[in-house]
């Protein structure tokens, strides 16, 4: 089935090109179909390649999707066409009283920064509240996974000496949850922090159920409320180029960033990145939209609480 897009957006012609099968919402509109709606938070900087990124991802599905964007009041992006913005972004205030089936709140470039310090923290901590009773379950990716933990559990986050960069093995604590269904022994994910949240402080809260963990990166994956919640600390929405991307931008600038381990081939920087999470990552978000989604959401939306 095709995701069910705004009109316009610049995913749409990107996907297609990739033989993606997305349709906007004036072809859409003449299907008979309940699809499910799935909100994006994106907080990240660089809009249209999250966009882009997660929309390639949840296009591996057969249910029909429909996408909507959603952004803070609170806080107005640097690296964004304020028309792109208008155009395809609603206020969470305007989309407050909507239900949706799944939610994806992304990362953010403001990990270094405690929490309250944040400029829009109490924005998003309403968000955060917000979905408890009006999304059916909701993805948190690495600075929202961090953020999610410690609001609505406690969970600390630390700083690291230098940044955790590159991909990483991870291992399935509990392979016969339906998030791993089809899943190898070890799977791939890709981190880029400077900030890490660890084993025992999960451990230690009941209503917390550490799920993936590596030996090199700590804690990957975390649950909450049966599937309700997942906190991811990595990036599997990564494109191939993005560590890349990111690694050139930074270095020099920064003291704390060395060349992303596991990721190009040879280990040399020269040469291309060896993709080892994408496979894995098309089965999680497929695996949260079929078993935590589809098969847990009312056919009546309103009655998601």
């Amino acid at each position: 089935m095709p995701l069910r897009l705004p009109d316009g957006l610049p995913a749409i012609d990107l996907l297609k090109k990739e033989n993606i099968f997305v349709m906007d919402d004036t072809r859409a509109h003449r299907q008979d179909i309940r699809p499910l709606r799935i909100v994006v938070l994106n907080l990240m900087p660089l809009k249209v390649t999250t966009e882009t990124d997660l929309v390639r991802l949840l296009s591996n599905t057969p249910l029909q999707l429909e996408i909507s964007l959603m952004k803070l009041k609170s806080h107005t992006p640097k690296n964004t066409p304020v028309e792109h913005m208008m155009m395809f972004y609603r206020d969470f205030e305007v989309m407050k009283k909507e239900k949706f089936d799944g939610m994806i709140i992304t990362g953010a470039p403001v990990e270094t920064l405690p929490f309250s310090e944040v400029e829009y923290w109490d924005e998003i901590t309403g968000i955060f509240d917000w979905a408890h009773t009006h999304v059916m379950s909701t993805l948190y990716i690495c600075w929202a996974a961090q953020a999610g933990l410690y609001y609505h559990y406690g969970v600390p986050k630390y700083p690291l000496e230098k940044k955790m960069f590159g991909v990483f093995p991870q291992y399935p604590l509990d392979k016969q949850l339906p998030i791993f269904r089809g899943f190898d022994d070890v799977f791939a994910m890709p981190q880029s922090r400077h900030t890490e949240i660890r084993r025992e402080d999960i451990l230690q809260r009941k209503a917390l159920t550490l799920i993936s963990e590596s030996p090199e990166s700590g804690v990957g994956m975390v649950m909450a409320r049966g599937g309700r919640e997942f906190f991811i600390t990595g990036h599997l929405e990564y494109a191939p180029d993005t560590l890349d991307k990111e690694y050139r931008r930074d270095k020099g600038k920064r003291d704390d960033v060395e060349m992303p381990v596991n990721y190009y081939r040879d280990d040399d920087a020269e040469k291309e990145p060896m993709v080892t999470w994408r496979a894995h990552a098309n089965l999680l978000f497929a695996n949260w939209i079929n078993y935590y989604v589809y098969q847990e959401t009312p056919f009546n939306i309103d009655e998601i609480g």
